[in-house]
């Protein structure tokens, strides 16, 4: 199976979300790059990074430059990375969540009622990751294969895969290689806008829900999304927003 349905089902996403969910998700990871290093994107390699993401996502100047301001001030508002792995109902259906956090206790207790409110289970570290594929995704709106495969080899970029659907090319690569990537897409491409340009998780292999499972997993979706300490979430269902 391709992959494509599983970027329209993030772009879907990201346009269903609150901008202001968004813009707070990138918000907390340019805080904490810019207090792991120097609050400057031209000595912060790490900060650059999230910067360019933020960018490619749609968040604005301001949003991004009040972050960096706030970790220029010595705040201290701290975040932790956490990552949390469940079962949808029926148990076919499986999620990792990932999260930024100022106390655990309270995530975890918030990711228990969205599990609860929706007959999932949350799992053990380790439960579900085995079956997901870090990877980093570019798409742009592009169709040249062979120039985009000569111009991404060149670059010494691990590509994994490409495939154009609609106009629309998805380029998948290992996620250290997707700043590289970019920076390659960009001497192929001035003017390039990126519609996609994150890591992500991918799962190996992908089931269909049908019924009260899939009503129940996209309800368990849906409040994740609006759990204010989750940053990503990552699933294995192929036709939940069909």
């Amino acid at each position: 199976m391709g992959r494509h349905f599983e970027v329209r089902a993030a772009a879907m996403q990201k346009t269903a979300n609150a901008k202001a969910k968004v813009y707070s998700r990138f918000g907390k990871e340019i805080l904490m790059a810019a207090k792991a290093g120097v609050p400057d994107p031209d000595m912060n390699l790490a900060l650059k990074k999230v910067i360019e993401r933020a960018k490619a996502n749609q968040v604005p100047a301001d949003v991004i430059k009040r972050a960096i301001e706030k970790a220029k001030g010595g705040t201290s508002e701290n975040y932790a990375a956490a990552t949390y792995e469940g079962f949808g109902a029926g148990g076919a259906a499986t999620v990792i969540i990932d999260c930024l956090t100022d106390n655990n206790n309270r995530t975890i207790a918030d990711l228990r009622a969205c599990f609860n409110k929706s007959h999932a289970k949350m799992g053990v570290s380790g439960s579900v990751s085995f079956n997901y594929e870090k990877v980093g995704i570019a798409v742009i709106a592009y169709e040249d294969e062979e120039m985009m495969m000569d111009t991404l080899i060149s670059a010494d970029v691990d590509l994994k895969d490409i495939e154009i659907e609609d106009g629309m090319m998805t380029i998948t690569v290992e996620p250290t290689d997707l700043h590289k990537a970019k920076e390659a897409i960009e001497g192929l491409i001035p003017d390039v806008k990126f519609e996609m340009l994150e890591p992500t998780m991918i799962a190996n292999d992908y089931v269909e829900l049908e019924g009260e499972d899939k009503m129940l997993f996209e309800r368990l979706i849906a409040l994740l999304d609006d759990v204010d300490d989750v940053q990503n979430v990552y699933h294995n269902v192929s036709n939940l927003h069909e």
